[in-house]
């Protein structure tokens, strides 16, 4: 199951692409801003990244390049409005691999993208157990661990879990959760976050055990090792 990065300022467009590429089976994170896009293109491997060319912030080519100057493995297929010559090449030249004009046909994206995955430049990255303490998570069976006890997690429990695991010591605030985990790009106005890690710690951090999961007042949320 391949991951994909979608950064698009239009709703509906999220919405549309989003729906129907996770009906495919890909995993899809999405941002409505070039700044958000890149730092989620820093902190996860992609395998590819659908680019829209116009974004507040950072515009679509500046992402791209930033994204190729860091070096990040992900394809980039850049989605645009603009349909002359000279806009396509300056995508092209600064790193895309694909582009595609608005409007466009989903099944002409999903095209797209299968022809990306086919050329071979992405391999999927190795994808080790993430640990904190006595905790072990392991992506490639989406099975939890504290200690000898196995601990089983609902599919946004688990996307919870591993997003707090990969920033092990940091603070995480609830916006980036709701992002990465729900794919929102803005506040719900709901307690979801709050609900879900509720829900982590009675499975992980049970009164035999050092709590891990803590509280960064007024921050987000974080998950550490104290000793």
């Amino acid at each position: 199951m391949a991951e994909i990065l979608l950064v698009e300022d239009d709703p509906r467009i999220t919405r549309f692409v989003k729906r129907g590429l996770e009906a495919e089976g890909y995993s899809v994170t999405t941002a409505d801003n070039g700044a958000d896009g890149l730092e989620l293109a820093r902190v996860n491997d992609y395998a590819i990244a659908i680019l829209d060319r116009m974004l507040p912030e950072l515009d679509g080519v500046q992402l791209c390049q930033l994204i190729r100057s860091e070096r990040r493995p992900c394809l980039i297929l850049m989605l645009t409005a603009k349909d002359s010559l000279n806009d396509k090449v300056e995508g092209l030249r600064a790193g895309a691999d694909d582009y595609l004009t608005k409007p466009f046909a989903f099944d002409e994206l999903l095209a797209r993208l299968e022809a990306l995955l086919r050329r071979g430049s992405f391999q999927a990255p190795a994808d080790p157990a993430l640990r904190v303490a006595d905790l072990v998570l392991d992506p490639a069976t989406r099975k939890a661990r504290r200690g000898e006890r196995e601990i089983t997690l609902t599919v946004k429990e688990y996307l919870l879990l591993s997003y707090l695991m990969q920033n092990a010591g940091k603070v995480v605030s609830r916006t980036r959760i709701l992002n990465h985990v729900w794919g929102y790009g803005f506040d719900p106005g709901t307690k979801v976050v709050d609900v879900y890690i509720r829900y982590l710690r009675q499975k992980i951090d049970t009164e035999d055990v050092a709590p891990l999961i803590k509280t960064a007042r007024g921050f987000g949320y974080l998950i550490a090792d104290d000793r």
